[in-house]
This record gives structure tokens, C-alpha cells and sequence, in this order.
């Protein structure tokens, strides 16, 4: 499921707590909400709404980690790049064919990571990337240095080639979600149930029904934010292109 949906379920579980608390405050015996039942369900509450911050928190935390490392990995992958084709151009124009590949493929992998028109899907691990990165190395392995600056910059460049083969491996080998589903599921009965407890305890009127449905939309705001976060490269939230879109502009110079 999408985040916009994920958040709109759970949206549904907390203000539906908060209309079935408001719902059993009625039916209920007058003796069950006496002062030292309202005690022990406020203590129930406050020990629930603790634990659900914490692991609410702990979540955040995740995602945040997650995106802010896919970005990182993007952005050491830009400046690789650039600097690959950097000493290529510096190891001799036999190095030209290579570097135009380096400069198609990348042009080829930013138009399916980020395509220009927002109706595509993102393409974020095709089967043609890998094989397009592992000829770039051959090609340069097959280069024949005539002297001991042509040779250091060879191996300068299989050295760069094999840091951004790994990083790309790192990147689309760990796009799995870091949020668990069991987390999402046990935080959303929780916030249902302490809802429920508000509804129990809140009068009924409009300023309190609004009130209370204004939060529970902040709490789907918040799990939208998360999961949102938690797929860096499409959504709302997501990884910008613009090192890569710069590396491009720049390469074969």
C-alpha cells in the first residue's frame, strides 16, 4: 500500500477510537466512571501514551537515518563520477569513447530515477544498469598505458569505478522498508486506544469532536511523513536529483 493510504487507515483507527469512545461513554454504567476508575484508565494512558512516543520516536529515527543515507550515497556517488571522468580525460583523449559511455549511462539512470514527466514510475534498479556499469571498468582495464603517469591513472580509475560500483550496490541492495509493519500496526492500536480513552472522557460537542479530529489527522500526518521518507527516491518526500543533474552538465569537459 502507498503512504497516502497506510496513513488514511490509520487516521480511520484513531478518530473512529475517539467516535466508539464517545459512543461507550453513554452506554456505559455511571459506576464504571467513577473518580478512581477515570484514575486508573488516566494511568493506563499516560503508561501506553509513553511507549507509543517512544517507539513513534524510534521509527522517525529509522526513516530519517534511512533517507538522509540513501542522499549521502547519492551524493558521493555524483562527486565519483565527476572525478572519474576528471582523470580518464586526464589519462589521454584514447579515454573519449569511455567517458561519452560514462555520460550516457548516467543521463540514462537520472531519467529513471527522476523522469521528466511525473505520470512515468521511477526505474530504480533496472537490469541493464549493472552490466552498463561493469563494461565502463572493462573498458578501462583494456586501456594499455604507455608510461608510469598513464598507469597510476588507470588504476586511479578502477579504483573510482569499483567505489561507485559499491556504492550502487549499497544503495539498491538495502531499499527494503526500514520501518517494520509490526511497528506501524501496534502504534496505530495504541493511538486508537488512548483516542478512545479521550472519547470517553470528552463531552460532546462540536469544539471537542473537531478538536480531537485535528490530531488524529496530525497523527496520519506524521506516519504519511514517515513512510514517506522511508522511500527516498519517489513520493512527496525524496532524494533531489540535482547532484547527479550537476555531474551530467559537467561531464566530458
Amino acid at each position: 500500500m502507498s503512504p497516502t493510504e497506510i496513513a488514511l487507515i490509520v487516521f480511520a483507527c484513531v478518530f473512529g477510537g475517539t467516535l466508539l469512545g464517545m459512543f461507550l461513554r453513554v452506554v456505559m454504567p455511571e459506576h464504571h466512571l467513577s473518580d478512581d476508575s477515570k484514575d486508573v484508565i488516566k494511568l493506563g494512558m499516560g503508561l501506553i501514551a509513553t511507549i507509543a512516543a517512544l517507539v513513534l520516536g524510534l521509527v522517525i529515527a529509522t526513516a530519517k537515518t534511512s533517507f538522509d543515507t540513501q542522499d549521502a550515497a547519492v551524493k558521493h556517488t555524483a562527486v565519483k563520477i565527476i572525478l572519474l571522468d576528471r582523470v580518464l580525460a586526464q589519462y589521454g583523449p584514447e579515454t573519449k569513447e569511455t567517458r561519452d559511455l560514462i555520460r550516457l549511462t548516467l543521463a540514462h539512470k537520472v531519467d529513471e530515477i527522476w523522469p521528466e514527466e511525473r505520470s512515468q514510475p521511477e526505474r530504480l534498479d533496472t537490469p541493464k544498469a549493472a552490466p552498463a556499469g561493469e563494461k565502463i571498468g572493462d573498458r578501462i582495464r583494456q586501456l594499455t598505458p604507455q608510461n608510469d603517469a598513464q598507469r597510476g591513472l588507470q588504476s586511479r580509475a578502477l579504483q573510482i569505478a569499483d567505489d561507485i560500483m559499491e556504492t550502487r550496490w549499497f544503495m539498491f541492495g538495502g531499499m527494503g522498508s526500514s520501518v517494520p509493519a509490526p511497528f506501524l500496526v501496534v502504534v496505530a492500536f495504541w493511538l486508537t486506544f488512548i483516542f478512545g480513552c479521550f472519547g470517553i472522557f470528552a463531552p460532546r460537542n462540536a469544539t471537542v469532536v473537531a478538536v480531537l479530529f485535528i490530531c488524529a489527522l496530525s497523527i496520519a500526518g506524521s506516519i504519511f511523513l514517515i513512510l514517506e521518507m522511508d522511500r527516498p527516491f519517489s513520493g512527496v518526500i525524496k532524494i533531489s536529483s540535482s547532484p547527479l543533474r550537476y555531474t551530467l552538465s559537467h561531464l566530458g569537459q
